[in-house]
């Protein structure tokens, strides 16, 4: 009979209604959306865990162990990467999107069904959390600064709006040359002729 792999610890980073939450889950699970979306639990066990509250600068708190509210936590951040198995990999599409889960925002790529129109296949996406990949996250509301993740998994039932998203650069089809060349002059009198 086939053994069962043993638990090990996944390091996690959870991102609630009010903290941030970084510890480690014991788990036969390798990836972080299968150890959130696989759970007949609304709860998560951490262990070693650290504790800020958003955009305080005041003492983290720590606990050996702590319960975590799965229908609290906004989205979750995969501290390591982890290879794919190739036996359960689906052909999927990586479309940027934007999800806004407030107060934070997060941009990064979805992964969808091939062959469907856009609307279509945000409608057929589901899970109680989402993966997006290549993400940046950040809040402008409680001050939590920018930052990148491998995968960041939100929770599905807690996001706002889901859509897609082109980066656009607000300089393109500036000439910004232009003013560096122009000459300056002093309000209410001539430009030098020289």
């Amino acid at each position: 009979m086939f053994g069962q792999d043993p638990d090990q610890p996944v390091a996690v980073t959870l991102y609630t209604d009010s903290h941030v939450v970084h510890g480690s889950v014991l788990t036969r699970q390798r990836r972080l959306l299968d150890i959130l979306n696989r759970t007949d639990e609304r709860f998560i066990v951490l262990s070693d865990v650290t504790m800020d509250e958003w955009g305080t600068r005041g003492a983290t708190m720590t606990s050996p162990f702590a319960q975590v509210n799965l229908a609290a936590v906004l989205f979750a951040v995969a501290d390591t990467p982890v290879e794919p198995t190739p036996e359960l990999r689906t052909v999927k599409v990586a479309e940027l999107a934007f999800i806004s889960v407030p107060p934070f925002k997060i941009v990064g790529r979805i992964h969808l069904l091939p062959e469907r129109d856009l609307r279509d296949a945000l409608a057929e996406l589901t899970g109680g959390f989402v993966p997006v990949t290549e993400a940046s996250y950040w809040s402008d509301t409680v001050g939590e600064a920018k930052q990148t993740a491998i995968m960041v998994a939100f929770n599905h039932s807690r996001a706002q709006i889901l859509a897609p998203h082109r980066d656009v650069d607000p300089w393109a089809g500036l000439d910004r040359s232009a003013s560096v060349d122009a000459p300056t002059k002093a309000p209410g009198r001539p430009a030098d002729p020289t």
